[in-house]
């Protein structure tokens, strides 16, 4: 079985200082770090996924700014096989070679990690599975956002909590870092 690691938008408007910030984006880097580190020496495929807006009024990761760049806790390595796929939605499989380029590496199972647990994260796993992906999200290595429902605020670790307990629940397994590289070695 070939896994690939999909890191999705972990960028700078995410962090403190950023135009979007997130809830402790900063831990959850440094787990998807960890991800990235374990693919790199065992010499598995990944792919970074980066968003680029180009929706009217779009505040955050706009074309060509600082915000918009991937952090540089996951930066990917040039010359090293580390794949970069710019996308402009929240399922990073539309409109991007993503499919294609997992099918050529014979890649069965996909490991997902990035920002935002309640959006990006969420649409690309969820792709991916019906796709006829094996999918794992690391959940340590995901950050969300603190949302408002009909005048309701949802703090950011019971939307992080929600949107990983579902697609648990069908989409694939919800696993720490940690017990990622441990069924990845496993195998």
């Amino acid at each position: 079985m070939t896994t690939a690691l999909i890191l999705i938008d972990i960028q700078n408007d995410y962090f403190p200082g950023g135009k979007g910030e997130l809830h402790e984006p900063i831990a959850a880097s440094l787990k998807a770090r960890e991800l990235l580190d374990h693919f790199r020496q065992t010499h598995q495929p990944i792919v970074h996924i980066q968003h680029v807006a180009i929706k009217p009024g779009a505040k955050t990761m706009l074309p060509g700014s600082v915000g918009g760049q991937i952090h540089d806790n996951v930066r990917p390595l040039e010359g090293k096989g580390e794949v970069v796929f710019q996308k402009h939605y929240p399922n990073s499989f539309r409109d991007t070679p993503l499919l294609d380029h997992l099918k050529r590496e014979g890649v069965t199972r996909v490991v997902i990690c990035g920002m935002q647990t309640n959006m990006c994260v969420d649409a690309t796993t969820r792709a991916a599975f019906d796709f006829g992906f094996e999918c794992v999200v690391a959940h340590d290595a995901c950050a969300a956002r603190t949302l408002v429902f009909q005048g309701e605020t949802i703090p950011a670790p019971q939307v992080h909590g929600a949107f990983l307990a579902a697609l648990g629940a069908s989409y694939g397994k919800v696993l720490s870092v940690a017990e990622i590289i441990q069924q990845v070695q496993a195998a």
